[in-house]
């Protein structure tokens, strides 16, 4: 065990291993992407692991060996160019590295005996982070969510509990926010949510003044600081005011956009984040963090109070008054790792210009991929992009030929693209989340789209 007698040093053959499982899988799948589609994908995971819980192990460097290169063989990857179609960034190695840590030390956020360093270090961080989305604000704060949805879920129900005996909590969204707050309406018992248009992909501010106008009891409005089709930026700054003058809160999902934040060229976007109750991080996408990175940023912290939960044998009376954090208001987990070590270490390594390089750089790469497609005569651009989406599609194609050419690229393992659907018509979508991505690999994506247009 990591943590037992035999300490790190038992880690270190089964590192050795699990690097050479992963270049073996890379190097067989030999792409973006495995080729076949889901059987053969399916059969030939089956193939290599064989039976899950034989009688006898085979050990561990066996199964290592085994299942890594197995997943590996059959992964979508993110570090190669020609896998753009989510928000699903190639993890720094830093922040992978500090992962390992944080699993071989194991601490669980719940309780402070459990995590004395990890709980305060999550503090620091936290604090940080929210003073990136509020400035001097001093009472902001931040909590650590799985990612985006969690973020948005716990917005609402902040929401809900700030005015608990006003009526039931209305929810306030455009046709463009993502699909985690209708869900966190239903599972919070709320009605569903007033849906206003956003008639050229972000949310129409008039339409939200008149049913500000409508709707009684406590609002609250969601915004959205990036898009999951196109990456667009609603006009946060005429939000705030309309939700001033009605009274109603506003939360602010930037899951996508918040990385702007680091970026001194690209900051400005996101004027008017700081007048939000709520700000959706998830910095698992323009934060490139492994697999779980999100926060909920507040502005001011006593309403995280909504979460005070008792437990005796976590947080008990006496405990806490005695000077022992009480960690089990900061989530409605318990168990929770701490995702919050790679988030601080990359944080540190990088610092300020060396994440807001990232960011600068994957910007101007969608911006260059606009532009070969913008001067590409058999390719249509549907807008200039506002962070790292490009949406495209073959000049005259119908929507079922373009579906078919993202699937064909898939099934080959070639090219992994999205799709969005916009003002009634669907595009390809490119997400460039690759810091390493290249001019030339941009042009070999097209020129792929473009082989496969003509079948």
């Amino acid at each position: 065990m990591a943590g037992g007698t035999q300490g790190p040093h038992a880690l270190r053959p089964l590192l050795d291993t699990v690097l050479d499982a992963l270049h073996d899988g890379a190097t067989r799948r030999g792409g973006p992407l495995p080729a076949g589609g889901p059987d053969t994908v399916t059969a030939q995971l089956h193939a290599h692991v064989g039976e899950v819980l034989p009688e006898h192990g085979t050990g561990a460097d066996t199964a290592l060996r085994t299942l890594v290169t197995a997943l590996a063989e059959g992964a979508a990857d993110p570090a190669d160019p020609l896998c753009a179609a989510h928000l699903h960034c190639p993890p720094l190695a830093v922040a992978t590295a500090a992962d390992l840590a944080a699993s071989a030390l194991n601490p669980s956020m719940d309780s402070w005996d459990q995590a004395p360093a990890a709980s305060a270090l999550e503090a620091l961080v936290t604090r940080a982070l929210a003073h990136e989305v509020y400035g001097d604000a001093s009472g902001s704060d931040a909590l650590v969510t799985t990612g985006g949805t969690e973020a948005n879920q716990l917005a609402v129900l902040l929401a809900r509990e700030h005015h608990p005996h006003a009526g039931p909590l209305r929810l306030l969204v455009g046709a463009n926010a993502h699909h985690s707050l209708a869900r966190a309406a239903w599972l919070l018992g709320l009605p569903d949510p007033v849906v206003l248009p956003a008639p050229t992909g972000t949310l129409d501010p008039a339409a939200l003044d008149d049913a500000l106008t409508d709707v009684p009891g406590p609002k609250l409005v969601a915004a959205t600081a990036g898009t999951t089709d196109a990456g667009l930026i609603d006009p946060l700054p005429e939000i705030a005011d309309i939700c001033e003058h009605h009274g109603a809160r506003l939360h602010i999902d930037a899951a996508y956009g918040a990385g702007l934040l680091f970026s001194t060229r690209h900051r400005a976007q996101l004027d008017g984040l700081t007048r939000a109750h709520t700000v959706t991080l998830d910095l698992h996408k323009l934060g490139w963090q492994p697999v779980a990175a999100g926060l909920l940023a507040v502005r001011d912290h006593s309403d995280t109070r909504a979460l005070t939960h008792t437990a005796d044998y976590l947080n008990a009376d006496d405990d806490t008054e005695a000077g022992l954090p009480d960690l089990l208001g900061r989530s409605l987990r318990t168990t929770r790792r701490p995702d919050i070590l790679k988030t601080a270490v990359t944080l540190k390594a990088l610092g300020r210009t060396g994440i807001a390089t990232l960011v600068d750089h994957v910007a101007a790469l969608a911006h260059h991929l606009a532009r070969l497609i913008d001067a590409h005569p058999h390719f249509d651009l549907y807008d200039t992009p506002t962070l790292t989406t490009v949406l495209f599609r073959p000049t005259g194609a119908s929507d079922d030929r373009v579906a078919a050419i993202r699937r064909d690229l898939l099934t080959e393992g070639r090219a992994v693209l999205g799709r969005a659907r916009m003002d009634g018509t669907l595009w390809l979508k490119a997400t460039l989340l690759n810091p390493h991505t290249e001019p030339g690999d941009l042009a070999a994506l097209l020129k792929l789209v473009e082989g496969h247009t003509a079948r």
